[in-house]
């Protein structure tokens, strides 16, 4: 009997995988679970990812392009007279009012490299990228201290359930790139 042709299939496994984690955390994540969430053959998830890793590895890039939208929707790179601090605080904002779910997801994903080094990679191409992004507007050290900043702010809005401060965000990011206290 000739295999199906279905081209869809792996983008479907990682579309399902990041579902498995969104309503399961990390932990509900298996070759079995991926497979059934995409309703596919079990063989096909270990075709397509031979270890659970790189499935996560590839969910963790998908996941990573709702912060890169943000990112690339901001403008907060386009214009160099544009005030950094509040274009960046603007973009976490707009961000973070997005879907909670997607949100928690990304970060979920990201902070799973901590245990699984196969993720380090992609997390840290994350920070990468927009310490890249920040230094057309700053030096690299406070690029890369503002995405330090950034993340913090994120990490603590979605641990201790508070509104984001759009308005604190600007000032401390203000402070850290003009170097004052």
């Amino acid at each position: 009997m000739p295999r199906r042709h279905d081209p869809e299939r792996r983008q479907r496994i990682i579309d399902a995988a990041i579902r498995v984690v969104g309503a399961k955390g990390i932990g509900g994540l298996s070759h079995r679970s991926a497979a059934a969430e995409a309703d596919v053959p079990l063989g096909s998830t270990t075709y397509h990812f031979k270890t659970l890793d790189e499935l996560l590895v590839a969910a963790l890039r998908q996941a990573n392009e709702g912060f890169a939208k943000a990112v690339a929707t901001s403008g907060a790179f386009e214009d160099p007279r544009a005030e950094l601090a509040g274009e960046l605080a603007a973009m976490l904002g707009v961000w973070l009012a997005g879907e909670r779910t997607g949100v928690e997801l990304e970060y979920e994903l990201y902070l799973a490299a901590l245990r699984r080094p196969a993720l380090r990679p992609v997390a840290a191409e994350w920070c990468q990228g927009l310490t890249d992004l920040l230094t057309a507007r700053t030096d690299p050290v406070t690029a890369r201290a503002l995405v330090a900043l950034m993340d913090g702010i994120c990490l603590q809005v979605l641990l201790t359930d508070t509104p984001y401060d759009e308005a604190y965000t600007r000032e401390m990011l203000n402070r850290l790139a003009a170097g004052t206290s």
